[in-house]
């Protein structure tokens, strides 16, 4: 299949043998990198990028704020999560955030290779043995579907929001005016369904920040 590739993931010998996996599904490119910021800047070079594979734990991400800036600004991406984690409920919330697949990476050779290709064929992906029925809340769920619904410009906000930022300070910050800022609030709170800044900010911390935050890359 002709698809162009990322590996996002800070660890040479895992990025090596994705690579090798990977080598015998598709016929594009296949790009690296080892941090979050080294991840959007290749997304930024090379537009063609359809699908990324992100470790949680490398540099630059924390929880799921890297899934999450990556579906923000990139809406075209299809974004895998591989990781050392295999808790049903992180796993949960990655796909209800909009995520393509999740691979343990424990995963074994051939499973990657059947995951792979259903994901570049539209469907999505995930162990079966991990897939737990339980449903996420309403309020979880709600928050993850507006997460994907905020621009890349609302997304920043939020951050600087759950990082207890006043709106001048947010200004400051992005070179905006304020009233744009409070634009920007307003939109972030109607997509996230929350009744003020303080609520979004505490849920952004909880939900994004913190699972993951821990685990094992």
């Amino acid at each position: 299949m002709q698809t162009q590739v990322l590996i996002a993931d800070d660890h040479p010998l895992f990025r090596a043998a994705m690579k090798h996996a990977l080598s015998t599904v598709v016929q594009g490119p296949l790009y690296e990198a080892a941090s979050l910021e080294e991840t959007c800047a290749k997304l930024e070079k090379h537009a063609s990028i359809e699908l990324v594979f992100l470790d949680l734990n490398m540099p630059g991400n924390q929880g799921l704020s890297g899934l999450a800036e990556l579906l923000a600004r990139f809406n075209q991406l299809l974004v895998v999560v591989v990781s050392a984690e295999e808790n049903p409920s992180l796993i949960k919330r990655v796909m209800e955030m909009g995520a393509s697949g999740y691979i343990p990476k424990s995963t074994p050779l051939d499973s990657i290779i059947l995951a792979v290709h259903k994901i570049i064929e539209g469907e999505i992906w995930v162990p079966a043995k991990l897939w737990s029925p339980e449903a996420l809340s309403q309020e979880e769920s709600q928050f993850a579907k507006g997460l994907a619904l905020l621009t890349p410009h609302q997304y920043r906000v939020l951050k600087m929001l759950a990082d207890g930022l006043l709106n001048k300070q947010i200004a400051y910050e992005l070179v905006i005016s304020e009233s744009t800022v409070k634009q920007h609030v307003s939109a972030i709170l109607r997509k996230l369904n929350v009744i003020n800044r303080t609520q979004a900010g505490v849920l952004f911390n909880q939900w994004v920040l913190g699972p993951a935050g821990s685990a094992a890359s």
